[in-house]
């Protein structure tokens, strides 16, 4: 029997790693990802409210973000009752204007006249809160109840928080008809509604944080560069 040398040990070719272990690696990480996203989720969820309270305090101003079912109805509300001095209604389409706010408020023609300002310009989120910084500065407001709906409201603070440090921000959550008439979890399109909003607060997280550390990847476009025009809307669906 003849042993093998160090050279013929050498020339042996190393043993191969099976190509399991590489599979389970990829299947491991992919789980991981799923259940941190999982766990996101459910933190994400843990910030909606299921009802509507007043807002914890008055305020300077109030701003609406157009988009949702009866946002604007509620922030007029919120004026009327003297929560804010003013009220900003931002994202209205550029062809409509005060009158058209009336026809659909009729009961609010007064407020709608004196005390509430529309900005035309924002098209999404974030610049909903480039407009909301430029109007409660030139009014020196410092505080502002925020009107939204539930589902928006994560991503709406986290875009006005950056934009406005050092105001302080109380959230008004707006809840929707369908919201009320049948758990999210029974509702395909609501669930669909709610995983984008968390993938586009995801986003807005990420972006925000990288922006705080210096590191701006997606600088700030002219509104109208950020999305197609929006088509008119009623006042009845914001």
């Amino acid at each position: 029997m003849t042993l093998p040398t160090d050279e013929d040990l050498t020339d042996m070719p190393a043993p191969r790693r099976p190509r399991g272990v590489f599979r389970a690696a990829i299947v491991g990480v992919f789980a991981l990802g799923f259940l941190v996203g999982a766990v996101g989720f459910v933190g994400f969820l843990s910030q909606l409210r299921n009802g509507e309270l007043n807002p914890s305090a008055k305020a300077d101003g109030i701003v609406v973000l157009t988009g949702g079912s009866s946002r604007v109805a509620d922030a007029m509300e919120l004026l009327a009752k003297g929560y804010g001095k003013r009220l900003l209604i931002s994202g209205v389409h550029p062809t409509n204007g005060v009158s058209d706010l009336a026809r659909s408020l009729p009961d609010s023609e007064k407020l709608l006249t004196c005390c509430v300002d529309l900005d035309r310009s924002a098209v999404n989120t974030r610049s909903n809160a480039v407009e909301t910084r430029r109007w409660a500065r030139e009014r020196g407001f410092r505080s502002l109840i925020v009107v939204t709906s539930n589902y928006h409201m994560p991503r709406a603070i986290v875009e006005l928080s950056h934009e406005m440090p050092d105001i302080e921000l109380i959230p008004f959550s707006v809840i929707g008809d369908k919201w009320r008439d049948e758990p999210w979890w029974f509702s395909g399109p609501t669930l669909r509604l709610l995983l984008s909003e968390y993938a586009k607060y995801l986003a807005a997280e990420v972006r925000v944080r990288l922006a705080d550390a210096g590191l701006d990847l997606t600088p700030e476009a002219p509104a109208q560069q950020t999305e197609a025009p929006r088509k008119p809307a009623r006042i009845s669906a914001n």
